[in-house]
């Protein structure tokens, strides 16, 4: 038997498990800084009126600020800002609650065995596991999986540190939940801690655009050639294409056509990676609060101290709310309109608001 974990706090997911969120600070020191943190009882009431989804949706929640990452990658001191905590736990109690909800609904599968052959297989390769720490994750590309994936590999012994320079290989020395039997994925559902992060929906799908279509070569010959044959006049029988020059416009034609249970894992949409329904994750973390989100997992889990999460590369180039704006901006809303339900789930489950692409709003 293992040792017991750290005592941890959470509420009751409908299914009977613990849905997990950071540690909450003293009951003192909670009613000491609530004053100074107005926009949690702004989600109080959101949650008691059950409006949640109608203001994510009317874009609502743009104006409520989310706590910054704190401790630069290291482990944090939960005390060192009470007030940003607590909304933190909020924000997380939040997602959990508009999960179950949502999950709720009639015809929506529970568990992993009532997804679709082709719904399980992706998410069990989607699944990364540890047995020495006892722990699932749902990686999903463009959300920091491949710093995720180097903290695996130290866990187990593959890499001496985060840092090794290295180029990554996504597939060597990892264990997957779909290299295991029924049996022992039952097991390991049951018992095991289970992780997942999120990113807003179009600044995830705008870095693969970046990434994938200018500086992949192979996804600009296997996927930019196609596209460009498909959605740029006078290109249907062209021979050579480099595919190298793909416009956003088109990726987002391209994302239109396709059926999201079918496209590649860089742009299939989160739910369809992960199914949230399925699986009662133990805490999901967010792009967003990457470091501290990823500090207060490792704490939980029990990594010893030496393993830290990576830091960004120096070459990183992060998609910021500008280049986001500028990019939606220049597709034809048309084809926003058609392309936003394909990822409506993402924005709705996870609290993230719907883009204002708005003439008025893209004249900015």
């Amino acid at each position: 038997m293992p040792p017991p974990r750290k005592q941890h706090y959470g509420i009751k997911h409908a299914s009977g498990s613990l849905i997990h969120y950071r540690p909450p600070v003293s009951a003192i020191t909670q009613r000491r800084h609530s004053a100074v943190v107005p926009s949690v009882l702004t989600f109080a009431v959101i949650v008691a009126s059950g409006g949640l989804l109608l203001m994510i949706e009317k874009g609502m929640l743009n104006s409520v600020e989310t706590p910054p990452p704190r401790a630069n990658g290291k482990r944090f001191a939960r005390n060192n800002n009470p007030a940003a905590d607590v909304e933190s736990q909020i924000l997380q109690e939040i997602r959990n609650r508009t999960i179950r909800s949502m999950c709720g609904q009639r015809n929506t599968p529970n568990s992993v065995w009532s997804l679709s052959p082709l719904q399980r297989k992706t998410l069990l390769q989607h699944i990364l596991v540890n047995d020495e720490h006892r722990f699932l994750y749902c990686y999903v590309p463009k959300v920091a999986c491949s710093n995720w994936k180097r903290v695996l590999k130290v866990l187990s012994g593959a890499l001496v540190n985060v840092n090794v320079k290295m180029k990554m290989d996504h597939r060597a020395d990892l264990l997957f939940l779909s290299d295991f039997s029924p049996e022992e994925i039952r097991h390991r559902l049951r018992h095991y801690f289970k992780f997942m992060f999120v990113r807003e929906p179009m600044a995830r799908l705008l870095s693969a655009y970046r990434n994938k279509f200018g500086e992949i070569e192979a996804y600009q010959r296997k996927y930019g050639a196609e596209i460009v044959r498909r959605y740029r006049k006078g290109y249907a029988k062209a021979k050579k294409i480099a595919g190298n020059d793909v416009t956003f416009t088109e990726f987002v034609r391209y994302l239109i056509d396709e059926d999201p249970e079918r496209m590649n894992e860089h742009w299939m949409p989160i739910t369809n990676l992960c199914q949230p329904c399925a699986i009662q994750y133990n805490f999901i973390g967010s792009y967003e609060r990457l470091e501290s989100d990823a500090a207060y997992v490792l704490e939980r889990v029990g990594a010893p101290q030496r393993v830290r999460f990576p830091e960004r590369q120096t070459w990183y180039r992060p998609v910021t709310k500008e280049t986001l704006h500028y990019y939606l901006c220049t597709v034809p809303q048309k084809f926003l309109k058609e392309l936003l339900p394909k990822y409506i789930l993402d924005f709705s489950l996870f609290g993230y608001s719907l883009p204002n692409t708005t003439t008025e709003y893209c004249r900015h």
